[in-house]
């Protein structure tokens, strides 16, 4: 068992980690991610098609190598918002175009989801099927000329900037998961509407809003997989996101241990370092503890989806650990900051909001709890 990295891949983690600093520094400015500018420049980078097909412009790497890159990404962007959305455009939304799209479909989208000219946005959660994805409201009646599609989808991450959709739909009622469908279309097709941005508590540069359908025609070849294959193809789209998705916020969780080192290095009380005090020192060391142990956790869940696994029960307990990790040490980071960490200048206060939607996105962490003990058999 090696836990090293290889040469090549420390050098593409310190590669993508300065090319973020440079290309995004910290801005009070949390609306980037409507300049089409900054999605270009994700392209160039290489962070928009990782574990994409090289013949679309993709990079072709596996999980694991995937999962380094957006760690390193979310290490060294301190706008968790653009690391989150550009995730949700690759893992919700391009993976399943290029496991399941025709070729036509694939040809003529992955390489401007890679390039950054094309947004993609992804439309699953209803507002009485968040976790229950399989009695999905909006529903897909076939036609001669393809699919109509009717209803309303909401907190589709990239929605109201987004050139495409990946969305989901009931075909046949009576089948319950197994009669949801997979569909991708344009944002212009005539009978879709999208609504303006939510004001969010976090990851406020990452748009959120309603979509919806009336009569909407998805032609035949809008279909991804085949009709039923919906949950199927969800399923495997959640993994790449539980575990890849996830791993911008281990970068976040090693942004917030490098600060509380640094900043208990420096401030100074009762003439003292504070990291003399033993109950500082000891909080970032749960910091660190959680940190490493989600990393851990994740990397193998990667490694597994390298190697033809990627099991239910790894895969909910790297997003389970990630997750909560990200907001206890959000947390522990603003009382080590004290009145500082409240401040939105220094940038702790907006890590923790950033922090707290990870543990309700791609399953919430008590929908983990139910996967994992369902895996251990209770």
């Amino acid at each position: 068992m090696d836990f090293a990295w290889t040469p090549e891949q420390r050098d593409a983690y310190d590669d993508v980690r300065a090319s973020a600093e440079r290309s995004f520094p910290p801005t009070a400015d949390a609306s980037r991610l409507h300049d089409r500018e900054a999605w270009r420049r994700l392209g160039r980078l290489g962070l928009l098609g990782l574990c994409l097909p090289t013949e679309y412009g993709g990079a072709g790497l596996g999980a694991l190598d995937t999962a380094l890159r957006v760690e390193a990404f979310g290490r060294g962007c301190a706008d968790t918002g653009l690391v989150f959305a550009a995730s949700a455009h690759q893992f919700a939304c391009a993976v399943p175009i290029s496991g399941f799209g025709t070729p036509e479909v694939k040809k003529g989208l992955l390489p401007g989801i890679c390039s950054g000219e094309v947004v993609a946005g992804n439309a699953m959660t209803e507002a009485g099927a968040g976790s229950d994805v399989s009695r999905l409201a909006v529903t897909a009646t076939e036609t001669a000329d393809g699919y109509l599609l009717n209803g309303e989808k909401t907190f589709v991450t990239n929605g109201p900037v987004a050139d495409v959709l990946v969305t989901y739909a009931t075909t046949d009622p009576a089948a319950a998961h197994l009669g949801v469908t997979a569909f991708v279309l344009d944002r212009e097709t005539p009978g879709l509407t999208v609504s303006e941005p939510y004001d969010k508590m976090g990851l406020v540069s990452a748009p959120a809003g309603r979509v919806s359908f009336q009569d909407c025609l998805v032609p035949a070849h809008g279909v991804l997989g085949e009709p039923g294959q919906g949950a199927a193809i969800f399923q495997h789209s959640m993994r790449w996101e539980r575990a890849c998705l996830f791993a911008g916020y281990v970068g976040l969780l090693d942004r917030l241990v490098e600060r509380c080192v640094e900043h208990a290095r420096t401030r100074r009380q009762f003439g003292r370092r504070i990291s003399d005090f033993q109950a500082v020192a000891n909080r970032i060391v749960e910091m660190k503890l959680r940190t490493e142990s989600a990393r851990l956790l994740l990397y193998r869940c990667c490694w597994e989806m390298d190697n033809g696994g990627g099991s239910e029960l790894n895969v909910a307990l790297s997003k389970l650990a990630v997750s909560e990790a990200a907001v206890a040490g959000a947390l522990d980071a603003v009382r080590l900051f004290g009145g500082l960490g409240y401040l939105r200048d220094t940038g702790i206060e907006t890590m923790l909001r950033d922090a707290v939607p990870s543990t309700i996105f791609s399953g919430t962490s008590d929908v983990q709890r139910l996967l994992i003990a369902r895996e251990l058999g209770l």
